[in-house]
């Protein structure tokens, strides 16, 4: 399921119910998350630990990362695809590099995301983020799902194993990096590893576990 969910195309919601008859058409009590596919696993954790069972998930792309100017257009999409149905939809999503944009959409459509610039931030705390930043500005992150995918999302991307002399030029202000952890899982953490000694950059990990997410995703929230 954790790979058809961070593959699948926005839309099609995992565990999906039977619409309740209200004369709306709404499900009531039930929320979509949209989220990146880079955070299905974790989502599907937090739903299952918690017993969330008001949470419908659906994914778009993590490759959308790429190419962020994308990402507002293609949340938009899906809000506009259920927002008949929902009761409330929320955004798995952070600003991720589209410059408020994000947020404009939001706006229009009055769904609502988890806050942060990205990933890093909501998993380690905001606050938490802003002193990892002024503590190392020249830090590469990696989360569990960055060192599960290191080779397709950020080796291949760059063109390294083609043209391996651009590490040093890629990664030259680099001075750690830093492995956000989100479970206490040694082969990611020996994956982070070999992630760090690939890219010539020392090595550290912090265990932040789900961050953020859990509470954006409870339903004293969630309302």
């Amino acid at each position: 399921m954790f790979e058809e969910a961070a593959d699948m195309q926005g839309g099609v919601p995992l565990f999906p119910i039977e619409p309740q008859d209200t004369g709306t058409g709404q499900k009531v009590g039930r929320i979509l998350v949209i989220a990146c596919g880079a955070l299905a696993r974790e989502i599907i954790a937090v739903r299952d630990q918690n017993a969330f069972e008001h949470i419908d998930l659906t994914c778009l792309p993590a490759q959308l990362h790429n190419t962020p100017d994308k990402i507002p257009d293609e949340v938009r999409r899906v809000i506009t695809l259920n927002q008949d149905v929902y009761s409330d939809i929320l955004i798995a999503y952070g600003d991720c590099g589209t410059g408020g944009l994000l947020d404009k959409v939001l706006e229009e459509t009055g769904a609502r995301r988890i806050e942060g610039a990205h990933c890093y931030a909501f998993f380690t705390g905001l606050e938490a983020f802003d002193a990892l930043e002024e503590d190392q500005l020249g830090t590469f992150y990696l989360t569990d799902f960055l060192a599960r995918h290191f080779q397709t999302m950020v080796i291949e991307p760059l063109g390294l194993d083609w043209h391996p002399h651009l590490r040093d030029m890629y990664f030259a202000h680099y001075s750690r990096l830093l492995y956000i952890a989100q479970t206490n899982d040694p082969e990611l953490e020996q994956a982070a590893r070999a992630a760090a000694e690939r890219l010539g950059l020392p090595f550290e990990m912090k265990q932040t576990g789900y961050g953020l997410l859990t509470d954006f995703l409870s339903p004293d929230e969630s309302v």
